[in-house]
């Protein structure tokens, strides 16, 4: 297994998919993540992350899950939006700014450590601008049919140098270099 905190500050676009490539079910349900992927699964992951950027819709499901049970902590927290919610919510840095302030901003935070980028939109925006460095996926042994895909349509062709994956009971974490 490769030592994931190898390097300092890299922007990491963060994912679980099913095999048919969807990071969401219909309606956005994201409930079979967490009867697959534990919080713990891959802990080297979560020591090597600092800080995490996400879109609204992502923020959303996220804070969903949170009530039902499913936690996790990959440090501080930021997400981009036109809209900031009427009531604040104190575990969230809410940022109304462009793409580039935003990643700079949450990437300050990680203090040395990764950034991830969660969330579709988020994720194909950093991807198209430039600002990636790896993708991280797990694969998770599941048919969803239908639902939000790991990458839209509009997002042009982005090459890609794998290096490493790991197995951990049923998922598979596949790791890759994005090519600038």
């Amino acid at each position: 297994m490769s030592d994931v905190s190898a390097g300092t500050g890299k922007v990491v676009v963060n994912r679980a998919m099913s095999l048919d490539g969807f990071i969401a079910g219909r309606g956005n349900a994201m409930d079979w993540v967490a009867e697959y992927v534990p919080a713990d699964a891959f802990p080297e992951v979560m020591a090597a992350t600092g800080a995490m950027l996400v879109g609204r819709g992502t923020y959303e499901v996220a804070k969903r899950m949170t009530h039902e049970g499913a936690a996790y902590d990959g440090g501080a927290q930021f997400v981009l939006t036109h809209r900031p919610p009427d009531e604040p919510d104190p575990t969230v840095t809410f940022l109304t700014c462009g793409l580039e302030e935003a990643v700079a901003t949450a990437r300050g935070a990680a203090g040395g450590k990764n950034l991830e980028i969660l969330g579709a939109d988020v994720a194909a925006q950093c991807l198209q601008s430039g600002l990636v460095d790896e993708i991280l996926v797990y694969v998770v042994p599941v048919l969803l049919g239908d639902g939000a895909r790991f990458s839209p349509p509009s997002l042009d062709r982005i090459d890609l140098e794998p290096f490493d994956n790991t197995q951990s009971g049923a998922i598979t974490m596949l790791r890759f270099r994005v090519r600038k």
